[in-house]
């Protein structure tokens, strides 16, 4: 059987599904997994795992939450005949230190860049869509984003920079192999100057508090989070304060040629299409 098809994995995600539609117009077989895709695909099944891998040339890979199996899917990637791996990562990775934060994105850069294949990671900053696909877009509908975020700023990289960077690595073998790409917006801000623009852009009265993270778990525990899942995301904010990862970075141009796109940019589309109208 030949390997010509690009698996990617996490592909109902924010960054899978984006990935997913510009490889299909650029005419590459693309194979779509996840839970609930034709191609099924679950961390938490090996099982499944063998099936989706079947005939791929390149896998893009977004680590599981938990540390661990990435080493076995990339073992088994190997046996059968995977060529590359692009891996979704978290900026700064290798100076998070004795954080508790992204164990499970260390363990998966740990796995891909101890295999025998060519690989190449990438390490975006927070996603500027956070603030209308994620978790901070409930409590702006509501008129206030509560956060352990102060002055540091942070550059906040529009998702469809990562795409564009992920379909550029994954249809270009040789060229970003053994590179970790460090993906940033074009300028840092603070959380308090995102939240500003978004209030100019989208005409609504919005504002931001900075809170402690133990306020801030304490708050995803209450909207349904296990405790384990909201003391890691209160994590990152104590990591971020550390500001090893606010400055910018040219990674994104050096892999596609470009400056990225503005936050500016972002809250524009985003309010026009009425991303955060109540």
């Amino acid at each position: 059987m030949s390997n010509d098809t690009t698996l990617v994995l996490g592909a109902s995600g924010k960054t899978g599904r984006r990935i997913v539609a510009r490889l299909r117009l650029r005419g590459t077989p693309v194979r779509a997994a996840s839970r609930t895709s034709p191609t099924p695909f679950d961390w938490s099944d090996p099982g499944s795992w063998d099936a989706a891998l079947r005939g791929i040339s390149v896998a893009y890979v977004v680590a599981p939450s938990v540390p661990g199996p990435v080493h076995e899917f990339v073992a088994r990637a190997e046996s059968a005949g995977v060529q590359r791996l692009v891996l979704l990562s978290g900026r700064g990775a290798d100076t998070w230190g004795d954080s508790t934060f992204g164990l499970d994105m260390r363990s998966a850069e740990d796995a891909v860049r101890r295999s025998a294949l060519e690989w190449t990671v990438l390490r975006p900053s927070n996603f500027a869509q956070n603030f209308d696909e994620g978790l901070f877009h409930t409590p702006l509908i509501a008129g206030e984003l509560a956060l352990p975020a102060g002055m540091v700023p942070e550059p906040f990289i529009d998702i469809e920079d990562v795409a564009d960077a992920a379909a550029a690595v994954l249809t270009e073998p040789g060229r970003h192999a053994g590179r970790v790409y460090e993906l940033s917006g074009p300028r840092a801000l603070t959380f308090g100057e995102a939240v500003e623009l978004i209030s100019r852009a989208s005409g609504r009265p919005l504002t931001y508090r900075q809170i402690s993270p133990d306020e801030y778990a304490g708050t995803l525990v209450d909207e349904g989070f296990g405790e384990d899942d909201a003391h890691h995301v209160a994590e990152m904010f104590v990591l971020m304060e550390r500001g090893l990862i606010a400055a910018t970075t040219d990674d994104l141009a050096t892999a596609l040629g470009r400056t990225p796109r503005t936050f500016e940019e972002y809250v524009v589309r985003a309010a026009a299409a009425g991303a955060w109208r109540r």
